[in-house]
């Protein structure tokens, strides 16, 4: 297939983000000069490598308001939130315990008990579709899974979840940001909830980090799934900040083989996409507040501007906690395949990149109770850095035609 000449404008920063240049800088040298093997401890190739990782893992450290000795190097996110799910799981049917102890001598294998796991009906299909997995492995490895619906504004209810728990809970995961509608769950309530229970608390934090503010002490956090291309950085790296000083159960590794990463993911260090993903960690803590009100005033005026040059269009999600950045809006009276592939000149999505193939609506639009054809006839707008007034304006002029257009056709036809 060959790519069309036209660049368009880029309104899909929750799939991902162009590497800001200043992180490309940074990660040059450690492609040629500088291309140690971070785990090379005779000589200064290796050296200077770890130097560059501790670095970058405090930056990433930084954005959680963590400890850098808590932050494990990954792929992705994807393979963040698998570690923390599934290792967790492992960990929890791994861990010894004796009665009246904590282990130690004596120590016997844990009694059968099947771990329960609440999670979120809007949650990343890379939340999801580990949870599925283990519901579905047999004894002892399977897990009970809660998944909890949303109210219409896309907003978890505490008081719902609290209901959900049980003896046996083990994990609650509920991600920080939604990457369809923006929305910005509740985690310090949630924190206090699973904390006061002793149950570990996992938040996929990708589409938050660097954007909006994150403290893993606030909300009680014991893993939190990071990932740098969301952030500026370069795609392929990530990050799963694991609580030293817990979670409720042991993480077990889902690699082995050389015990790098607190034995918790071998494998040797992309060093020069660490140093990006610092480096972008780092730019994002310190830009962040500017950037953010910047932002929610584009998007302010891109709500505002297509209100007023739309008819019958339908903000799905909460406006009131939502990253700054996001926009999803449903229009009603067209058929949304043609809506989005007329929009050539405009890079958008109707919901998460990752789903793209799938012929199926969104399921976050269709947890707020959104129909089938409501689903399909909503763009999500993922504004970034280097969105400008002037795309802005061109967006809403561009749909405003548009949507009129493709609803003559249909009200002819």
């Amino acid at each position: 297939m060959r790519v069309r000449d036209v660049k368009p404008l880029y309104f899909d920063s929750h799939a991902t983000t162009p590497c800001d240049p200043r992180v490309v800088e940074a990660m040059l040298p450690y492609f040629t000069e500088h291309f140690g093997n971070a785990a090379s401890k005779q000589h200064p190739f290796g050296w200077h490598a770890r130097e560059a990782v501790e670095d970058a893992r405090a930056h990433v450290a930084a954005l959680l308001g963590a400890k850098h000795k808590d932050i494990i190097f990954t792929s992705g996110a994807t393979e963040s939130n698998n570690l923390a799910i599934k290792g967790l799981v492992l960990g929890h049917l791994a861990a010894p315990v004796s009665v009246g102890s904590a282990g130690g001598p004596g120590a016997h294998p844990r009694p059968p008990s099947v771990p329960h796991i609440v999670t979120v009906v809007t949650e990343h299909r890379a939340v999801l579709d580990p949870c599925d997995w283990l519901a579905r492995q047999p004894a002892p490895a399977g897990v009970d899974v809660t998944v909890l619906p949303v109210e219409t504004d896309g907003m978890i209810d505490v008081d719902r979840l609290a209901d959900a728990l049980r003896p046996e809970t083990m994990l609650v995961s509920v991600m920080a940001a939604n990457n369809e509608i923006g929305v910005l769950q509740p985690l310090e309530a949630i924190g206090a909830l699973t904390h006061a229970r002793g149950i570990a608390f996992h938040t996929d934090a990708s589409q938050a980090a660097g954007k909006v503010p994150l403290d893993v002490e606030a909300c009680r956090l014991d893993l939190v799934s990071l990932t740098a291309h969301k952030l500026y950085g370069p795609k392929g790296i990530g990050a799963l900040f694991v609580r030293r000083r817990g979670p409720a159960a042991r993480v077990e590794p889902l690699a082995h083989g050389g015990g790098h990463e607190r034995a918790l993911r071998s494998g040797t260090l992309n060093v020069p996409a660490i140093v990006g993903f610092g480096a972008a960690a780092a730019i994002g803590l310190g830009e962040m507040t500017a950037d953010a009100a910047r932002l929610a005033a584009l998007r302010d005026a891109l709500l505002a501007g297509l209100t007023a040059e739309v008819p019958d269009i339908r903000v799905n999600g909460s406006l009131t906690r939502r990253l700054p950045h996001n926009l999803n809006v449903s229009f009603d009276g067209v058929d949304g395949a043609v809506l989005l592939n007329s929009l050539t000149d405009i890079a958008v999505s109707s919901g998460a990149a990752c789903s793209s193939t799938s012929p199926e609506p969104s399921h976050v639009l269709k947890a707020l109770g959104l129909s089938d054809r409501a689903a399909r006839a909503s763009l999500r707008f993922g504004l970034g850095r280097f969105t400008t007034r002037e795309e802005v304006d061109y967006v809403i002029r561009r749909l405003a035609a548009l949507v009129a257009d493709l609803r003559r056709q249909r009200n002819r036809s």
